[in-house]
């Protein structure tokens, strides 16, 4: 392998040798239960795609490939190659020396949910769930000339106006509340037919 750099690592008073293509590549150092556990995950038929791939990049990790070999046998970039790597060793460093005494299934559930997508960052939603779903009963539950509306189908408008009034939301806009019903493919009948 060209431009192949020989990376040490002690560990345990021995060092194991890896061939890299990055000076800086940490090698993983896996338990028996984490590779049984991987392993195990990549043959799994129901295992979520992103959650096998990366459970591959880690076993390969581990098997000492640098990251631009593992992306080029899982055909997958070099980033996320370093991103599941690192995010594998960074937990591995935090179970510590707990994770031995952990029995399988508690094992199994912390590397399945370090694989998993985590959620995330963004602005905070603005409505909770209980407020989306008393608009839609307002849509369902009454008419608008029951409600003093001048207008005999609910518009977005119409019902962004009628939740501020019944204070169910301090402030919405009419187009949110029109997205909102839209996603949700909101029908009248449906709501009261089920």
């Amino acid at each position: 392998m060209a431009g192949c750099a020989d990376v040490f690592r002690v560990t345990d008073d021995k060092e194991t040798k890896m061939d890299t293509d990055d000076p800086h590549t940490r090698q993983l150092i896996l338990s028996e239960s984490q590779r049984r556990i991987l392993e195990s995950l990549v043959r799994r038929m129901l295992c979520p795609q992103a959650v096998a791939l990366r459970a591959k990049v880690v076993l390969a990790a581990a098997e000492g490939l640098g990251m631009a070999r593992i992306g080029r046998n899982l055909d997958c970039s070099r980033e996320l190659v370093r991103r599941w790597r690192d995010r594998f060793a960074e937990a591995q460093a935090h179970w510590g020396a707990s994770a031995d005494q952990w029995d399988a299934d508690t094992l199994t559930d912390k590397i399945v949910e370090l694989l998993e997508d985590r959620e995330r960052s963004g602005a905070p939603t603005k409505f909770t769930p209980e407020q989306l779903c008393r608009i839609v009963a307002l849509a369902c539950e009454k008419r608008p000339e029951e409600c003093g509306r001048p207008v005999s189908h609910w518009t977005a408008r119409e019902l962004a106006d009628e939740a501020i009034q019944r204070q169910i939301v301090p402030a919405i806009s009419p187009r949110h509340v029109g997205r909102f019903l839209k996603k949700r493919t909101f029908d009248r009948t449906r709501c009261v037919t089920g």
